[in-house]
């Protein structure tokens, strides 16, 4: 299982298509987020993480580290296309011991910009707020 969490993982830092690693620094802690299509993972690997795949999804990835170990934090948030409709992103933590991450889901139309908004709670009790745009596609 540790495996497949980690090819997920590096299917999320390796791709460059549409999306790319993006990462804050608050403090000692690094706070990465990256947006991919679904269809970028392996049906296996959806299945086992309950991720479903489709051209109209997108997968919100955030992780914490402090030092390089990773932290569980609360991480919310929400996505907005350009007419306003708003998504409540539910972020799921996945624990792995050695990695922590925090998955949720976006619905999009093709070539459709999505403002992302985050607030991740950190363990020493700051609250980091991420804003950025992120243009979707309908990847097959």
């Amino acid at each position: 299982m540790r495996l497949k969490l980690l090819f997920l993982f590096g299917c999320l830092l390796l791709t460059n298509l549409s999306a790319a690693e993006q990462k804050v620094v608050n403090g000692e802690y690094e706070i990465h987020y990256i947006v991919i299509p679904t269809t970028f993972l392996r049906p296996a690997i959806a299945d086992q993480y309950d991720l479903p795949r489709g051209k109209n999804r997108a997968l919100v990835n955030v992780s914490i580290l402090e030092n390089g170990q990773p932290k569980k934090a609360d991480v919310t948030g929400t996505s907005r296309n350009l007419l306003e409709q708003q998504q409540t992103l539910e972020f799921r933590e996945v624990d792995e011991g050695n990695a922590v991450y925090y998955l949720a889901l976006i619905t999009h139309a093709d070539e459709e910009n999505h403002r992302v908004e985050l607030a991740v709670d950190l363990p020493n009790g700051k609250t980091q707020e991420i804003k950025f745009l992120q243009k979707m596609y309908w990847e097959e």
